[in-house]
């Protein structure tokens, strides 16, 4: 691979075998040149599930595209909060949207949520377009990716207000007790490669308290890349770094909780 800053790491960690990275933007931009050469040999080097996490119709599409070529990638379909003042009303998506989540590779809403700390678009329509999406999930049964920055009430209110309605709060960066509300309530909580940063203490804290059955783990790539590989563009071959801080704050082995993990992630999407 011609760019050093997108290859994989010179060696696989003992144990980092059966992973699944639960949100992962590989049609972003940053990705492009090198996705085809790079998703083969992430697939040969543990990972053995990729959920590409759409958050407009485009790249909903292409999450859609890519989940058609490679078998060991499934697809969400959703509206980032930080792209919905781009397209119009829910009215004039919501009907594509519903026919992408039909798709047999389609496995979960998303990417969706509040995003108070951009402010990418005024908070109201944040929220319009999280309840107009939150009633869709209830309408077809789809679990929902949530993404929740700097606005951890209204997206608590949020997951209050449909509580037919589940999925998982990624890259979680809420407190303790706000995880245990949505785990009681039947939600995942994920974590990406900040539980390996300096300043995580807090990150590290909830993941240690999450049941068993609830967590998950992501690259979200190409942001988020862990600790030791910081400032290169991130993808799901890092994420055995934040696999084994997760395993060593929870007393597990790489191996073991890699493989827990996995079958998280495959419950929550249905994926036999």
């Amino acid at each position: 691979m011609s760019d050093k800053a997108i290859s994989l790491p010179d060696e696989i960690l003992p144990g980092a075998v059966h992973m699944f990275d639960t949100h992962a933007h590989y049609d972003d931009e940053k990705l492009a040149p090198v996705i085809h050469t790079l998703l083969p040999e992430i697939f040969a080097s543990g990972v053995d599930y990729i959920l590409n996490a759409g958050t407009n119709p485009d790249t909903s599409r292409h999450s859609l595209e890519l989940a058609e070529r490679y078998p060991g990638i499934y697809a969400a379909c959703g509206m980032h909060p930080g792209d919905s003042g781009r397209y119009g009303s829910p009215d004039d998506y919501l009907p594509l949207l519903e026919e992408q989540l039909k798709h047999p590779k389609c496995v979960a809403l998303g990417e969706i949520g509040l995003d108070y700390h951009y402010d990418f678009t005024d908070r109201e329509t944040q929220r319009i377009w999280l309840y107009a999406q939150l009633e869709l999930a209830e309408k077809t049964g789809k679990p929902v990716i949530m993404h929740n920055r700097d606005a951890h009430g209204d997206c608590m209110e949020a997951a209050r207000r449909y509580p037919n309605v589940t999925g998982v709060f990624h890259s979680f960066s809420g407190s303790r007790e706000t995880a245990a509300e949505l785990v009681e309530m039947g939600w995942y909580i994920s974590f990406s490669g900040v539980v390996t940063f300096k300043n995580a203490g807090r990150v590290r804290e909830v993941a240690r308290s999450i049941p068993d059955d609830r967590i998950l783990i992501e690259t979200d790539c190409p942001y988020m890349t862990p600790v030791p590989f910081r400032g290169r563009t991130n993808h799901s071959g890092y994420m055995q770094y934040t696999a084994a801080e997760l395993a060593s704050l929870r007393g597990m082995e790489l191996d073991e909780f890699c493989a827990l993990t996995c079958e998280n992630g495959k419950r929550l999407y249905r994926i036999n």
